[in-house]
């Protein structure tokens, strides 16, 4: 006979603490959490001496004139042109970028006043500094993760429960993952960003701060993305937080159309919807449903209005999913639909964009322990091929630019989509999951019933 397991996931919140308010989470106390790592010097030298290198790296690399981070040198680029009161969309490249890096600014104008900071120092120098944010960035994601996860049982495995060890552990795997060392080389932002959402979603706004949504207000003033967790605040019952954040990120538009009216009109009249200033749709790189729609369809001038449709009727399971989550108290995985759907829908979404792979994978880790040696290996197999499709860069052994992704074997076009099925298929895994359970629980109920004596 098989004994199943209740993990902490799948029990439900104590009556006497509604699951909504999120107070079947344990809290994230960070200065707690910092006056802990200052006590261990081994832990301070691990976390400060990788971003540490960053800035010596690209000191030296300004020194030398190396090429380092062409999507930094493009910020620091955008903050000088709005400084000088140059034009931001006018033109396909800005004065003010370097040889190497000469590429549209598709940010909001907003980003490039936030990115002001990086105008005072060399670009490369800029690019070590970004590096030593985003790092110290993921290993803030991966705490709050932790903090965010369910309590273990009392008796249950807690090898995964210490957040410092689990932190720096995490911290040093995770640099292996495919969006964060592209992130770190292109010396994008997401890595930053994503810390912005999640200090605001799991932290701030569970404390019932009146900052609550702020961040992910200016997150979105950077990226527009972020404003799809205003709608997850919304739909989970935090609307005035999904408010306030929404009024930050409409102040500062209307700051930008005071400082420079000519850009904010032309980003949000023309800009906005040229995506081919972006990238084109169909590379590889771009793992999202409209790229896997003009990959497969050669183009075809209705591919990215079926991939919005697609993305449409994903969005019923994934508002479904993300309210039984918070009902059970379990916030950050119904963050995490809501990222990688946002992901999936996205026109443009760069495999360094798909950094919301490292909360996932502190949630899938500690999920491990909490089954029964039967059923173990499928958490196992599980958790080891999501890592494997992050990890293996997968699509860079794939031919790639020059239209050449347009001609892939159907074998190379499902290799070609491995960031867009996983989490598909994990979703799909879930729900059957949870239908069998369910099934499971009805027949034992049936048969309780149908039982003559039952003491």
């Amino acid at each position: 006979m098989t004994r199943t397991v209740p993990t902490a996931a799948d029990r439900p919140a104590p009556a006497d603490r509604p699951a909504s308010a999120g107070s079947a989470q344990p809290r994230l106390f960070l200065r707690k959490s910092l006056a802990r790592l200052s006590v261990r010097p081994r832990s301070i030298l691990i976390l400060s001496v990788i971003p540490l290198v960053a800035i010596g790296f690209g000191i030296w690399g300004w020194q030398h004139e190396w090429v380092l981070g062409v999507d930094s040198a493009v910020y620091r680029a955008g903050a000088v042109t709005l400084l000088h009161g140059d034009p931001l969309y006018d033109s396909n490249t800005l004065l003010a970028e370097p040889w190497w890096a000469l590429l549209p600014f598709t940010y909001p104008p907003t980003a490039a006043l936030l990115f002001a900071p990086l105008a005072l120092i060399p670009t490369q120098v800029g690019w070590g500094i970004l590096t030593a944010l985003s790092l110290l960035s993921m290993a803030l994601v991966i705490r709050i993760a932790i903090g965010a996860l369910p309590k273990p049982a009392d008796d249950g495995p807690r090898w995964w429960a210490s957040p410092a060890r689990s932190t720096l552990a995490f911290f040093l795997v995770f640099l292996g993952l495919e969006p964060v060392w592209r992130t770190i080389f292109l010396g994008q932002i997401n890595l930053l960003l994503m810390a912005l959402v999640m200090l605001d979603m799991l932290v701030i706004i569970s404390r019932g701060s009146r900052w609550g949504g702020v961040l992910v207000g200016i997150a979105s003033a950077v990226k527009l993305l972020p404003l799809v967790f205003l709608g997850h605040l919304f739909i989970t019952g935090r609307r005035k937080e999904a408010i306030r954040g929404l009024i930050v990120f409409l102040g500062l538009q209307g700051l930008m159309f005071a400082i420079t009216p000519h850009d904010t009109y032309r980003y949000w009249t023309y800009t906005l919807f040229n995506t081919g200033r972006i990238g084109p749709v169909h590379w590889a790189g771009n793992q999202s449903l409209a790229g896997l729609m003009n990959r497969v369809t050669d183009l075809a001038p209705w591919a990215s209005n079926a991939a919005m449709a697609i993305g449409a009727v994903l969005l019923v399971p994934a508002i479904w999913l993300v309210l039984k989550f918070h009902r059970k108290g379990q916030n950050l995985a119904a963050l995490l639909v809501t990222a990688f759907w946002i992901l999936l829908v996205s026109p443009i979404s760069w495999t360094h964009h798909w950094v919301w792979v490292v909360p996932l994978g502190v949630l899938l880790v500690s999920r491990l322990p909490q089954t029964t040696p039967a059923t173990a290996w499928k958490r196992w197999l599980g958790t080891f091929v999501v890592f494997f499709v992050f990890i293996s860069c997968v699509l860079l052994i794939l031919p790639n630019g020059r239209d050449v992704e347009l001609h892939w074997k159907v074998w190379q076009n499902i290799l070609g989509s491995a960031y867009i099925l996983m989490p598909l298929v994990l979703a799909v895994t879930l729900a059957l999951r949870w239908a069998f359970q369910r099934r499971r629980g009805n027949t034992g109920l049936e048969q309780h019933v149908d039982t003559p004596t039952s003491v």
